[in-house]
């Protein structure tokens, strides 16, 4: 099985940087050269900055792949589901590259997208540039904890990393990527208890609420309760804000074995169980980007770059 690249199962940081890219010539051979000299960036940042906690990913959008890498392609890999449904909207967009940055250090983080940027500059376009950032103890920046069941441990890897049943692409994951802008003006003109009703927890404790209801964040998105949906195909999140004092919103990303999980909780927060139970959040946070994305295996990329 090929070995993850670090960024995946890496546990939270304090700092990120998130970078889309499009593919300006047809050079492919020499862009998967410079791919893996990005792995070699992220390495070395890592060893001179090891308190830094850093760690990377590459990940190739699904209309790019076969460009890149002509042959085999990752069994499930599909595009991103574009979905308007009423006025929600969950936008598709075809990127070619998508890297992630992160660390507790913020200089450490501009220190490498500026590196990789560099590296990458005569082959590609830069089409999104966003740096987010832990918010208190890990919540979203309208007060509610972020990924609260995320698998721990061991757990990470059986739930993000593609296993043997695709051995050409073992030590992979499946990447969907969203950006979302929060309307907190708006949000925060309603009641606690209100607030608490629409995510299905308590803002204080992140403890259900006895009121959670079917248009609750929390139950449209507890992928274990959805139907034909198995109990161990959870998602990894790696979600966190971004802000300035015009925009605020989250960042979310989501890393796993399948992309099954994904749609099927993009179609629950979507469609819901019924014509008002769509996921109550969205009246509050509008999705303005989506992106679907394989991150291949470290020995996948060094063995392509020759």
């Amino acid at each position: 099985m090929g070995q993850p690249q670090k960024g995946i199962c890496a546990e939270p940081n304090l700092h990120a940087q998130f970078l889309m890219y499009n593919v300006l010539d047809d050079d492919a051979q020499a862009l998967r050269a410079k791919l893996a000299r990005v792995l070699e960036v992220f390495d070395y940042y890592d060893h001179e900055h090891y308190e830094a906690m850093v760690s990377g990913v590459i990940a190739v959008g699904v209309q790019y792949w076969s460009e890149l890498y002509p042959g085999p392609r990752p069994k499930e890999l599909t595009p991103f589901p574009d979905i308007e449904v009423a006025d929600r909207c969950a936008p598709s967009q075809s990127y070619d590259l998508f890297i992630q940055i992160r660390a507790d250090r913020l200089d450490i983080v501009h220190a490498v997208a500026v590196e990789v940027n560099q590296l990458l500059s005569i082959h590609v376009e830069l089409v999104e540039d966003t740096r987010a950032f832990r918010y208190l103890d890990g919540r979203d920046l309208n007060g509610f904890v972020l990924a609260d069941d995320n698998p721990r441990g061991p757990e990470r890897r059986e739930v993000a990393v593609v296993g043997d049943y695709d051995l050409d692409f073992a030590g992979g994951s499946y990447i969907h990527a969203q950006r979302y802008r929060h309307d907190l003006p708006r949000w925060n003109l309603i009641s606690d208890k209100r607030q608490e009703q629409i995510m299905g927890r308590q803002k204080e404790h992140n403890l259900p609420t006895q009121e959670a209801n079917l248009s609750s964040h929390y139950t449209r998105t507890r992928l274990t309760d959805l139907p034909g949906i198995e109990a161990h195909a959870r998602q990894l999140r790696q979600s966190m804000p971004y802000a300035n004092m015009q925009v605020q919103g989250e960042y979310f990303v989501s890393c796993c074995h399948s992309p099954r999980p994904f749609k099927a909780m993009l179609h629950s927060m979507y469609y819901g169980a019924g014509e008002s139970d769509y996921d109550a959040w969205l009246d509050y946070t509008n999705a303005e980007m989506g992106g679907a994305f394989f991150a291949p295996s470290i020995d996948f990329i060094q063995d392509n770059a020759i």
